[in-house]
């Protein structure tokens, strides 16, 4: 997570905000040799005593001047669309998670073989959290090292998912199903909010999502299914979310 006075990315959780952090160094990399160019020759052209008004037409330095252009575009288009095409890939995954905005709190239901679903509300300053309006009463659970599609929905006005450390941010569209990818390389706790002004309370709806290694999300999800099991008569939402590692 951010942490006060940041001004870089956050830690990289994901592949996909590897790849985001590899295009914005590649694109600084380019500007910065541009500036210098410029500045160098800005300085040359101010350091000169005389003028030369001789030249009235040059056709390759006009060719010169539109090729270049084009060619730092082209270096920069490329891995762009990469980018936007690997951001954008969606398949059937075995994890699937639809993740419903609200006016403010957020709803999740997990598919498959989990099928349960729970209300995720900001933490309230008694209960002690660590971290104020970034917690919540209820955390999503996924494994690490896997790939899990998300669907993002809406019931009201437009929300926006969104997890800086994973480099995910996805629209939450009344009546439209986004969806997105996610794959964590390291367990941990991820913390993101709304992004999209959606009302009064826009800035209390944090998202919190905890990773584990694969095994023990496996234990995790036998717990829970056998839980769920045994006292199907008094299974709700409310032991649903509370039901932790």
């Amino acid at each position: 997570m951010a942490t006060w006075g940041q001004t870089i990315f956050q830690n990289r959780s994901s592949p996909i905000i590897e790849q985001f952090i590899f295009l914005h160094d590649h694109i600084m990399s380019i500007l910065i040799l541009i500036i210098f160019i410029v500045a160098y020759l800005l300085v040359i052209l101010y350091q000169r005593k005389f003028l030369i008004n001789i030249q009235k037409e040059n056709h390759n330095l006009e060719i010169l001047w539109t090729f270049l252009p084009g060619a730092v575009l082209i270096l920069i288009a490329i891995p762009s669309l990469r980018l936007l095409y690997l951001s954008e890939e969606t398949e059937n995954l075995p994890i699937s998670i639809k993740a419903i905005g609200h006016q403010w709190f957020w709803s999740y239901e997990y598919g498959g073989v989990l099928s349960a679903d729970f209300d995720s509300y900001m933490s309230r300053d008694t209960d002690n959290k660590l971290f104020r309006t970034l917690d919540t009463d209820s955390h999503l659970t996924m494994p690490t090292k896997t790939p899990i599609q998300i669907f993002i929905s809406s019931t009201d006005v437009l929300h926006a998912w969104t997890l800086p450390s994973l480099g995910v941010k996805a629209d939450s569209t009344p009546g439209r199903l986004n969806i997105i990818l996610i794959n964590f390389i390291k367990p941990g706790s991820y913390f993101g909010q709304c992004s999209e002004i959606c009302g009064t309370n826009h800035s209390f709806i944090p998202i919190v999502v905890n990773a584990y290694p694969l095994n023990i999300y496996k234990t995790w999800l036998k717990n829970f299914m056998l839980l769920k099991s045994l006292k199907p008569w008094i299974f709700t939402s409310a032991m649903c979310k509370n039901f932790t590692l």
